[in-house]
């Protein structure tokens, strides 16, 4: 064995020096999902914003006549068009919508982000498909100033197909018997009338009711039909919430989008009053272009009679 010169007489071994390239360390698998996560976390609530649902689902009322049993609703709320729902989301919504061979269309109101844009909205409005007809309320957005849009606005809906129910009330003939279609102002913007519209009404009748904000829910209930009856409508229809739009555990991340009433009207079906009642996430989105855990909805309602009535 080579050695090295002695050292103290002492003999020490001679080590060559071998050069060794330093190997690259792979990133771990752990790293790598977790930049992946945070990816989809981001993307997510931009694909949610754009992927519509179709929420079906049947109610039985009691004591339905038999023209009605079957009926089938549609309903939509909260379209919000403008820079983030283009006029071609609009087109391929009526199409959705037009697919579901309706009996009646719906509309809850914010059509826009202001009175100038929901003008524009029914303005170019496709033609919208339903055996019985489409109607229609107005949310805070459609009742911005100028206060004149609204008659502007109403000329613009009848020329497109649809009769607005601003304090008002509908009745449809269907076979032997009537629906009854009635439809508040805004609570926020315009002037709800809720007392003027269930006097028109009674509890004998199957009536819609149709508000665009939830919070007009209690004065609903304290109304009285013309019979005194409080139980003067059977299915109402709300929007305005968008479900809270952006969502975590349930519960929203804006609270400007809870109801005065509370989380309970957040979202969701509820049975208030002997009724039926839909608080609908809606189409589009306001604020921020995105949703999370609060995907946008169309509602497909059937009609059905309670068993045993």
């Amino acid at each position: 064995m080579p050695v090295n010169p002695t050292r103290g007489g002492i003999h020490l071994p001679r080590y060559e020096y071998r050069y060794r390239k330093p190997r690259r360390r792979r990133p771990r698998l752990s790293r790598v999902l977790l930049v992946l996560l945070l990816v989809l976390a981001l993307i997510y609530p931009f694909f949610e914003a754009y992927h519509l649902t179709v929420d079906r689902r049947t109610i039985t009322i009691a004591g339905l006549h038999q023209n009605l049993r079957g009926l089938r609703i549609v309903y939509v709320s909260d379209i919000h068009t403008g820079a983030r729902y283009q006029q071609w989301r609009v087109n391929e919504l009526v199409k959705t919508i037009n697919s579901q061979s309706a009996d009646v269309v719906l509309l809850g109101g914010d059509y826009a982000e202001d009175s100038s844009g929901a003008l524009a909205f029914f303005n170019n409005l496709p033609k919208i498909q339903a055996r019985l007809g489409v109607f229609a309320v107005l949310g805070e957005h459609d009742r911005t100033e100028p206060e004149s849009n609204l008659s502007m606005i109403i000329k613009a809906m009848d020329a497109a197909g649809v009769t607005p129910l601003i304090n008002s009330v509908s009745r449809i003939k269907v076979g032997q018997t009537y629906l009854y279609l009635s439809g508040v102002d805004d609570y926020q913007g315009g002037n709800p009338d809720v007392s003027a519209v269930a006097k028109q009404l009674r509890q004998e009748d199957f009536v819609i009711f149709l508000a665009h904000n939830p919070d007009q829910l209690p004065d609903a209930i304290k109304a009285s039909g013309a019979d005194g009856d409080s139980h003067w409508f059977d299915l109402a229809l709300f929007g305005h919430t968008h479900g809270g739009q952006l969502t975590l555990l349930g519960l929203p991340l804006l609270p400007s989008y809870i109801p005065d009433l509370g989380e309970r009207y957040l979202r969701g079906w509820l049975e208030e009053n002997r009724a039926h009642i839909l608080i609908s996430n809606g189409v589009g989105t306001s604020l921020f272009p995105v949703r999370l855990f609060a995907p946008p909805q169309l509602h497909v309602i059937t009609l059905k009679n309670k068993a045993n009535s």
